[in-house]
């Protein structure tokens, strides 16, 4: 439904950002031409859409409208692609470690200077 009101440039992302992260893997040197680039901006985005489609039923079903990184993890599991969902739960856990970090951090700063 809100897939079909977004333009296709909306859909994809962005191609020098696809094109950056080739870039980062390969041998420094190395060309990458433009219909390789567009092929891999259009593989990732339908990726994206796939994946984010299974964690959308997830949250449905479990009466929820927010989809959280654990329901991107489980998609991924159910996909398939269970190499990438362990690789994600310890992005996940360490993302929420720094979050909490971060917040102690300001929290101890604005104790230390109330204003």
């Amino acid at each position: 439904r809100f897939l079909k009101s977004l333009t296709e440039q909306d859909q994809t992302l962005p191609l020098n950002n696809v094109a950056n992260i080739m870039k980062s893997v390969l041998p420094d040197g190395t060309k990458i031409s433009k219909d390789a680039k567009q092929l891999m901006q259009e593989c990732c985005s339908e990726l994206i859409s796939f994946i984010t489609s299974e964690a959308t039923e997830i949250v449905s079903m479990d009466k929820r409208k927010t989809v959280m990184g654990d329901d991107i993890i489980t998609s991924l599991d159910s996909l398939g692609f269970e190499n990438y969902g362990e690789i994600m739960r310890i992005y996940l856990q360490k993302y929420k470690e720094f979050q909490l970090l971060k917040q102690l951090a300001i929290n101890l700063i604005e104790e230390e200077n109330p204003d």
